[in-house]
């Protein structure tokens, strides 16, 4: 079993940047596939970013691409998301999930979620 805890939210201005972070504990981590989503209220949670387990493989959502990158780091467990030019419409919260067989596009794919983090962007 794997645990996530997000860290990294909070209100920030337009055109700033967060760099979100997901712990995740078990000696099994390096062998997931991890991926980051969102939900505003109202609406689906929508995919962004997913990595494969060694970070030799990405991808992206249209709305992530070319401002969010998303990255691993195997010996401290934690996965990365950097986000950059922070718009309004970005107001979510944010989770990281792990796949076992991934990393997935859909969130029905992920085995494992942590309980998200807010990120408010104000105009």
């Amino acid at each position: 079993q794997v645990q996530l805890v997000e860290s990294g939210g909070g209100l920030v201005q337009t055109g700033d940047s967060l760099r979100l972070s997901c712990a995740a504990s078990g000696r099994t981590f390096a062998s997931y596939g991890m991926g980051w989503f969102r939900q505003a209220p109202g609406k689906e949670r929508e995919f962004l970013s997913a990595i494969s387990w060694s970070g030799g493989t990405t991808a992206y959502s249209n709305s992530a691409k070319g401002r969010f990158t998303i990255s691993r780091d195997n010996d401290k467990n934690t996965v990365y998301l950097q986000m950059n030019s922070l718009k309004p419409e970005d107001t979510a919260v944010y989770y990281c999930a792990a796949d076992r067989s991934g990393p997935g596009t859909r969130h029905y794919e992920y085995d494992y979620w942590g309980q998200g983090t807010q990120v408010t962007v104000s105009s």
